[in-house]
Order: structure tokens, then C-alpha cells, then sequence
């Protein structure tokens, strides 16, 4: 509108009068057209180009600037679980080791019918140790919970494959515990027990010491198929350094054929628990101090918003 304004108030006119005709004489402009005329043209075109001239948001930059923030957000979401990941790490790998000790030193050795006088004077701290290992169960369910999400950016089914094998992972871990606990009744009776109900109970104590043994190796074989699952979608995500993924893949293959070999009656079971166990100590610390990668995350981030965006 503001160009017609200029129209209207600098159109000039000269009038000359010849006798008593007189008419309207328009001055020609640069322009080619009358005076006002023209130079309301020109404003006209300028207002023109100036629109024409303004950037304009292509629909992949629209698409950017929207997904910008949902990356951000979801690279600080992720931080947070990293370390809290890592936390869990080093405390499942304490609370098993002091566990571990505890069952040990009062069971006697793995396997092997349980000293039923010693677990009837230690009870008690026969019953904290398997509230560790308890904690320990709690910390394995809640890995395969918290990384389902990360996970499941990568490779849905990899994700469905972790949880669940984190949940067969602590369900059979949680059966060894009960085995334990089920020596203190049977260490109760023992000592109230006969001579002859004695042989029987100790009988009864073997077989549920060797249940407590299978328990735990089947329990530590789901652990290292999930293990293979999770460093492999670190390693091809890139949310940790690729050495560091690489070892952790090295070390679950390890965990989960010795594993099998020991139900097989081999007796790898602790050497080939080693690796996997010294990284996931590492790993707990690089988590909580590091986290996962910023450049892995912001991916699985950006994918996702692309492929919600497509929905």
C-alpha cells in the first residue's frame, strides 16, 4: 500500500493556459512514463526485490532446527543413565565380591556339601551375604532397564535380546541365592538332627549346593550373551571408544565359553570370569566420569527424531 501512496502524492501536473483552452501537460519522467507515475514504479519494483531477496528456510533447515533440540535433549537424558551405569557397574562387582567371600568362607568349598555346624553358628552372615547377591540380581535387571532405551535406538530386537537375557541373567542368579539360604534351615535341623538323620541332611546340603553351582553358571552364560549384545551396539554406535568396546566383546566371548565348558565339568568358570569382570570395573568408572560418547548419542538422537518425524 505504501507505494500507491507515493503514487498518489507525487503525481504532479503543470497546467498551461492558452487563451481559453487550457489543458493538462504531465512532465515526462527518466522513467519513461510520467513523472509520479515512474518514480512510484521504481519504489513498486525496489519493494519487490526486497521481498524476493529475504532468505527463506528450506524445508530440510526446518527440519534441522526442529530436531536440534530433541538431540540435545536426549544426549544430557543419557548422561545422567551413562552414570548411573557406571555406578552400578562398580557396585554390583563390589557386593558380588564380598558375597562371594562370605558364601565361601562359611559354605567352604564350591560344589561340596556345606559345613552344616558353620552355617548354623554364621546365619546371619551367611543371610547378608545372599542380601548382597540379592543386590547384585537388583543391579542386572536394572542394567537391561536402563540401557533398553539406548539400545533400542541402535537395533530394536538387540534391545528386546538384552533385557531379556538381563532378566534370565538375575532370575537364575536369584535361584542360586535361595539355594544358599536353603542350607540355614537344613544347618538348623543338623544340629538338633540324629546320627543318621545327619548323613541324610548332609546328602540334602550336597545337592543343594550343586544346584547352587549350576544356578550361577547358567546365570553367568545369559550374562555373557547379553554382554556380546551390549558391546557390540557400543562398538557399532560408537558410545564407547572402539578398544574399549572391543575388550568388553573379548571378554563376554570368554566368560560365555567357559561358562559352558564349566557345566561341562572343565573348571574355567573363575579364569574365564576374569576379563569381563576387570571391564566392567573399568567401564564403571569411564561411565561415571565420561559417560557415552557425545558424538554416539547425538546420532542414535538424530535418527530417531528423523525417523519420528517420518511417522
Amino acid at each position: 500500500m505504501g507505494s500507491y501512496l507515493l503514487l498518489a502524492s507525487d503525481a504532479r501536473t503543470v497546467e498551461k493556459r492558452r487563451g481559453r483552452n487550457s489543458r493538462k501537460v504531465v512532465r515526462p519522467s527518466r522513467w519513461g512514463c510520467p513523472e509520479g507515475q515512474g518514480e512510484a514504479m521504481a519504489i513498486d519494483q525496489v519493494d519487490r526485490r526486497v521481498v524476493s531477496e529475504r532468505p527463506t528456510v528450506t524445508s530440510r533447515e526446518a527440519a534441522r532446527g526442529a530436531t536440534a533440540p530433541a538431540v540435545t535433549s536426549f544426549t544430557k537424558t543419557y548422561r545422567t543413565t551413562a552414570k548411573i551405569v557406571g555406578a552400578i557397574y562398580l557396585a554390583g562387582f563390589v557386593v558380588g565380591l564380598v558375597g562371594s567371600g562370605l558364601f565361601q568362607s562359611i559354605l567352604g568349598a564350591t560344589g561340596a556339601s556345606a559345613n552344616l555346624p558353620a552355617v548354623a553358628a554364621s546365619s546371619a552372615l551367611l543371610a547378608f551375604g545372599a542380601i548382597l547377591w540379592l543386590m547384585a540380581v537388583a543391579g542386572d535387571a536394572a542394567h537391561g532397564v536402563l540401557m533398553f532405551p539406548i539400545l533400542r535406538r541402535y537395533h530394536e530386537r538387540i534391545a528386546f535380546g538384552y533385557l531379556a537375557s538381563r532378566i534370565v541373567d538375575a532370575v537364575f542368579i536369584a535361584v542360586m541365592v535361595l539355594f544358599v539360604l536353603l542350607q540355614i534351615p537344613l544347618a538348623s535341623a543338623f544340629v538338633k538332627a540324629a546320627v543318621t538323620d545327619a548323613s541324610f541332611l548332609q546328602t540334602v546340603s550336597g545337592l543343594f549346593a550343586q544346584g547352587q553351582v549350576y544356578a550361577y553358571d547358567i546365570g553367568m552364560i545369559t550374562l555373557g550373551v547379553s554382554g556380546l549384545m551390549l558391546c557390540y551396539t557400543l562398538y557399532r554406535a560408537k558410545l564407547l571408544p572402539r578398544p574399549v568396546a572391543g575388550w568388553g566383546l573379548i571378554g563376554y566371548a570368554i566368560l560365555f565359553v567357559g561358562m559352558l565348558s564349566e557345566v561341562m565339568g572343565s573348571g574355567l568358570g573363575l579364569a574365564s570370569s576374569i576379563p569381563g569382570g576387570l571391564w566392567e570395573v573399568f567401564v564403571g568408572v569411564w561411565l561415571i566420569a565420561k559417560g557415552f560418547s557425545s558424538s554416539g548419542l547425538a546420532q542414535l538422537g538424530k535418527d530417531a527424531s528423523q525417523i519420528d518425524t517420518a511417522r
